[in-house]
């Protein structure tokens, strides 16, 4: 069985193998030249600066709607069937997410055969999917802006506990509740955020290095949140979470990054599967830890639900606007939005279950598995639909960056008008 399902995940790569890898992008007749050609229609040509810098990727489209179809290979119709069926899938990220979810609520003996083994191998394959998509000079790119993954950092661990202390007494919740929930805004982001991240075109290699940054973070800023918010001592394996943080981050995304620099024929073979298996990885992970805590979702009611909800959309929108309005770009601001939203609340239950004494506390985290979740992909299927434009500069100075505030330009940048 386990050989019939390797057999199938392979043959989209292999139907790869046989599309061609370049095709004439014109058909002109050999007696012609562009010599030849009247001046007047040499004048009227009109070459758009964009077509400069198109991809091969634009060329193989422009070849493949003028070839005729009767030259079209078995191989290449497998495989343009297979990726307008991987998009589709990826779209209906947040349908999957709902749907794994309801599963796990009403039948958690389903999911009894994810084990510990098998979560830590879904989550080092959702890496790994990520991992050959960027290369090293990605990584080089982004540590020379820290800028933004230290915007980030502050947005998880300051801006985010403090929104779920407040929500947590705007609804009047029970002190241990709170407790739970300022848990949740005091753990380090998600590895999920870095698949939604790449659904919403933002940039991979600042998620991953953004994630890496709060799990690290969490070993220090974790205990001294909650000691300070909410006066609890939460012991934290700072080796532990070191060590799960190589195994499960870092390596796979090394290896991934190797795989593309030395075998580039090779993932892009591949490149198409990367999503769906992003996705069925993170539909597995949250099915798992939503079976574990079956029950205490149920009885978690609307009171908790709605808070734990927003928690996640609001800190989504200000992860978005505050780096928005100061100063950096859409995609950056895609990125941190993202990984804002989405932290890794079963680790977050895991803490709870470990060092808070009161059942109660660990319910928000078990609430947050399921809207973390289901944020995140909604975020990044809204803006996988909505195009970016390229930045004309990678970085600026840091006054550039950062000129000082003008409450009527920033208003006017936020909602698209200009001067």
């Amino acid at each position: 069985m386990k050989v019939k399902s390797i057999a199938l995940l392979a043959l989209p790569a292999l139907a790869n193998a046989f599309v061609p890898q370049s095709q004439p992008a014109l058909r002109v007749a050999p007696a012609l030249s562009v010599s030849q050609l009247p001046s007047a229609s040499i004048q009227n040509v009109n070459v758009s600066p964009i077509a400069k810098t198109t991809s091969s990727s634009s060329s193989l489209q422009m070849a493949s709607s003028v070839a005729p179809e009767d030259e079209e290979t078995l191989g290449s119709k497998i495989f343009k069937v297979y990726t307008q069926t991987a998009n589709l899938a990826t779209t209906l990220f947040p349908l999957w997410t709902v749907i794994f979810t309801l599963v796990a609520i009403k039948s958690p003996s389903s999911f009894d055969w994810f084990t510990t083994d098998y979560f830590t191998a879904a989550l080092a394959a959702l890496m790994l999917s990520m991992g050959i998509t960027l290369t090293p000079a990605d990584f080089v790119k982004v540590a020379s802006r820290p800028n933004a993954v230290l915007m980030q950092f502050s947005l998880c661990y300051a801006m985010m506990p403090l929104l779920a202390l407040f929500l947590g007494k705007a609804f009047n919740l029970e002190p241990a509740i709170i407790a739970g929930m300022v848990l949740v805004g005091s753990i380090n982001g998600g590895q999920a955020s870095n698949l939604c991240t790449y659904i919403a075109k933002g940039n991979v290699a600042l998620s991953v290095l953004m994630t890496t940054a709060t799990t690290l973070g969490a070993i220090f800023m974790t205990p001294i949140l909650c000691k300070g918010l909410l006066g609890a001592v939460v012991p934290v394996d700072a080796k532990g979470i070191a060590i799960s943080t190589i195994q499960v981050v870092l390596a796979p995304i090394a290896i991934g990054m190797t795989t593309n620099q030395y075998f580039p024929n090779f993932v892009k073979a591949i490149l198409p599967i990367t999503p769906v298996i992003g996705v069925a990885s993170t539909c597995l992970l949250v099915a798992s830890a939503v079976a574990q805590v079956a029950d205490p979702i149920i009885n978690a009611g609307l009171s908790l639900q709605i808070p734990i909800f927003l928690l996640h959309l609001l800190g989504g929108l200000v992860g978005y606007l505050l780096p928005r309005c100061t100063g950096f770009g859409e995609v950056a601001s895609r990125t941190m939005a993202i990984e804002t939203s989405m932290k890794s609340s079963a680790f977050g239950f895991l803490l709870a279950k470990l060092h808070f004494g009161d059942y109660a506390a660990r319910v928000p985290s078990a609430v947050s598995v399921v809207w973390m979740a289901l944020t995140g992909s909604i975020l990044a299927v809204i803006w996988r639909n909505i195009p970016v434009k390229p930045p004309k500069k990678f970085d600026r100075s840091l006054i550039e960056k950062y000129p000082p505030f003008d409450a009527k330009k920033s208003f006017k940048k936020l909602f698209g008008k200009s001067d």
